[in-house]
């Protein structure tokens, strides 16, 4: 019998450093002294969506959940990285913010989630890998998507203590599910493990940390964001929203997806559970989270469908960037994953 390996037994080691930023980042942490962060000026002009911004938001939002190896934990509420945070996090939601549109209201931008393509969509991942993808791929997929679901829910927990009523209840209720509704073996966390077990992948937590471009990062760090920030916890709303409402159709496609190219049972059943689980939970979160936020504190119907939005926004860049090297036969991690590669990709 397979013994599982709980994904969060141990904490990761720090991700490698992209820059200046990532680096005074990472030696602040590891340094037994008084933190020197980077100059204001200097993580004010760095690129919103580069590889060093995100690299050092991910490392320091990851103190937040399983922390790193050799860094102690007091380093969480460090003042000094806590005001560098708040300036990366400026700097990344001020971006945002102007290339997300702000025409839409909530209902609007949830609404344009439902409208489902007719035939092959060229733009999205799901359809790309349902109808074409080869399984290294898909493993490729996995490997990234492994920076959220191996802690899949728990940005979205911290909602809770700031909704009440009906959103509460209902927000609740879909966070029981993920979380194996009482189950240890049934946590969403644990089916994705098992799904990178199915296909030869690495199932610790953060090990793909410095395979993941800033796209990948980007969407991870979002979650973050709102998350630990009570102000945008109708952005968060909106953020647990539109990934309730695409997640039954894509979960389908990628369901499809492996078992074409003959993944193992467990790595099926991770996208076959979101089939049918997300079905139900689109309907509770429009209708009771949503619902019910808005219901309750109108102000920020303006917040959920900017939530909506910049999900989507960023997930088209991670999209786009994955499309453009696979149509190209190389692989898309800055990593590259052992094993095939697919045709043209370097060698290791």
């Amino acid at each position: 019998m397979t013994v599982f390996v709980e994904s969060r037994l141990h904490s990761p080691e720090l991700p490698a450093p992209r820059g200046d930023l990532s680096d005074a980042v990472a030696a602040a942490l590891l340094y037994d002294g008084p933190v020197a962060t980077p100059r204001q000026q200097q993580a004010e002009r760095a690129d919103p969506y580069g590889d060093d911004l995100q690299v050092a938001l991910y490392i320091l939002y990851e103190l937040h959940y399983q922390g790193f190896q050799g860094v102690p934990d007091e380093r969480e509420w460090d003042p000094a990285l806590l005001a560098l945070r708040h300036t990366l996090e400026q700097r990344f939601l001020t971006a945002l913010r102007a290339d997300v549109p702000s025409d839409q209201s909530a209902e609007e931008a949830l609404a344009a989630l439902l409208v489902e393509p007719v035939g092959h969509d060229e733009s999205s991942v799901s359809h790309h890998l349902q109808r074409d993808g080869e399984l290294w791929q898909l493993r490729e997929y996995a490997a990234l998507r492994s920076l959220y679901h191996l802690k899949e829910a728990d940005p979205h927990a911290w909602v809770i203590p700031r909704l009440h009523g009906r959103a509460k209840a209902a927000m609740v209720a879909i966070e029981f599910d993920e979380f194996g509704a009482g189950r240890a073996e049934e946590i969403h966390a644990r089916l994705f493990a098992d799904l990178m077990a199915d296909l030869g992948l690495e199932t610790a937590y953060g090990h793909y940390a410095d395979a993941a471009p800033a796209e990948a990062l980007a969407s991870v760090n979002l979650m973050s964001l709102l998350g630990l920030h009570r102000a945008l916890r109708g952005a968060l709303v909106g953020h647990f929203a539109a990934v309730e409402v695409t997640s039954s159709p894509g979960s389908r496609r990628l369901a499809n997806a492996l078992r074409r190219v003959g993944a193992g049972p467990a790595a099926q059943r991770f996208y076959d559970e979101h089939v049918e689980a997300d079905a139900v939970h689109e309907q509770v979160v429009r209708r009771d989270v949503v619902g019910g936020l808005l219901s309750a504190e109108p102000a920020l119907d303006a917040d959920v469908a900017f939530g909506v939005r910049a999900t989507g926004f960023l997930e088209d860049r991670l999209g786009a960037r994955l499309l453009e090297h696979w149509r190209r036969g190389r692989p898309a991690l800055r990593v590259p994953l052992p094993g095939a590669l697919g045709p043209g990709a370097p060698a290791e």
